[in-house]
């Protein structure tokens, strides 16, 4: 993103197209682990879960455009509200699941 004159703003799409990429890499990294079962059951599972915590870093970074340099209280109020949501829909889900299996399985 580069500021001109005052408000103008001129967006390229340099930054999207590398998040493209990266999401890219990072989804297929994981899918190939998983399809290959070449690794340990938890040893794949953790090597999930890094890459979703870096896959969240570079959504933030090249899509939504959040870095803590310009104005780190609207960001931080942003980012704790996107938090709340995943967290909300992630454990919801997830309760539903073992509330299901359980149910399945009684």
């Amino acid at each position: 993103m580069e500021i001109k004159s005052g408000l103008q703003i001129e967006r390229t799409i340099k930054p999207y197209l590398i998040g493209l990429a990266l999401a890219v890499i990072l989804t297929t990294i994981p899918f190939g682990l998983v399809a290959a079962g070449s690794l340990p059951r938890q040893t794949t599972l953790i090597i999930i879960a890094g890459f979703a915590v870096v896959q969240i870093i570079v959504h933030l970074t090249f899509f939504l455009h959040i870095d803590f340099r310009t104005t780190p209280r609207e960001n931080l109020v942003a980012l704790a509200f996107a938090v709340v949501l995943i967290f909300i829909m992630v454990g919801g889900s997830l309760w539903i699941m073992f509330d299901l299996y359980h149910r399945m399985m009684v």
